[in-house]
């Protein structure tokens, strides 16, 4: 057994401490069982194990996505003064935070709150311009033509998603948002359900890992500037409310979505995409976190 199936199998034994997402119906469907590892490297190589051929929804981590395209379309300067750099201790989907800290500014771009904000100021003349961008953005970002969106779980969370609602006419009646509410709402909603597979995490990692450009190609597709802030925001709030302990445990610029995905950039070196829908109370993949961290020790990946 090579040494990446050795820490998937070392790690499977956290998987019945966590559960699926249950909060957006179609995701109760995903295998809670599920646990596998894809790295890319920057010269090309790529190793696996485990269940990495597992599809399931990026869902948050399309959060970086959007944040480097709305910086890309406005500055950092604009997107910033709409939502802002600071790590969270409450949930990714709590209204407290937007109420009652930061002048009713989103503390940072990777909570619900923030990265709807974040959506809404990507340019477009409609709401299937605006999701177009976002998807052809994501084929380039990890070379795959075939991505699509998982139409059944942007159904369920359409028809689920009253907090997200709710967030999102908080921040209109406050004039964070501009744009009309539930069209910014089909492409957030739409963004969160293309479906994907750890391949195309860790191939999006890689680009991440190598300052905004393409390692297959050489073709810069994000501003230099603009792969380091999102790195930056990913290591202080990627992980949601979990992001310090993550940044002393494992030190990798990471983000997490509830499909079970978690999308980690060693800088320099690797892109690394993990699945594992089990998850814990906060939010992220309880097999994945594990892995991490076995990968962060063996291979001193750690950039703290």
């Amino acid at each position: 057994m090579n040494t990446l199936e050795e820490i998937i199998s070392e790690n499977r034994k956290y998987l019945d401490r966590g559960e699926v997402a249950s909060y957006i119906p179609e995701l109760k469907k995903a295998n809670k069982n599920a646990l596998g590892l894809y790295i890319t490297t920057l010269n090309g190589e790529e190793y696996f194990a485990g269940d990495y051929d597992t599809k399931f929804t990026i869902q948050s981590i399309s959060k970086i996505i959007t944040l480097a395209l709305a910086i890309m379309d406005n500055g950092k300067d604009y997107v910033f003064s709409k939502v802002g750099m600071e790590p969270t201790t409450e949930a990714f989907n709590s209204i407290i935070d937007l109420e009652l800290k930061n002048l009713n500014k989103p503390l940072n771009p990777m909570i619900n709150a923030g990265a709807i904000a974040t959506v809404s100021m990507i340019k477009g003349k409609d709401k299937n311009e605006v999701f177009n961008r976002i998807l052809e953005f994501t084929k380039k970002l990890c070379g795959n033509e075939n991505l699509k969106v998982d139409e059944s779980v942007y159904t369920s969370e359409n028809r689920t998603g009253n907090r997200n609602r709710a967030l999102a006419y908080f921040m209109k009646s406050t004039g964070i948002i501009e744009k009309d509410v539930e069209e910014v709402l089909y492409a957030y909603f739409k963004q969160c359900s293309i479906e994907v597979t750890c391949k195309d995490l860790s191939r999006i990692a890689t680009v991440f890992a190598n300052e905004g450009v393409l390692p297959w190609n050489e073709e810069r597709v994000i501003p230099k500037e603009i792969a380091r802030i999102v790195k930056t925001i990913m290591a202080t709030c990627g992980m949601y409310d979990a992001s310090g302990e993550f940044a002393v445990n494992i030190g990798l610029p990471s983000k997490s979505g509830v499909g079970g995905g978690i999308l980690a950039v060693a800088p320099g070196k690797m892109g690394i995409g993990i699945v594992g829908p089990s998850l814990d109370k906060k939010g992220n993949s309880i097999g994945g976190v594990e892995v991490l961290k076995d990968l962060s020790e063996k291979f001193d990946l750690n950039i703290f």
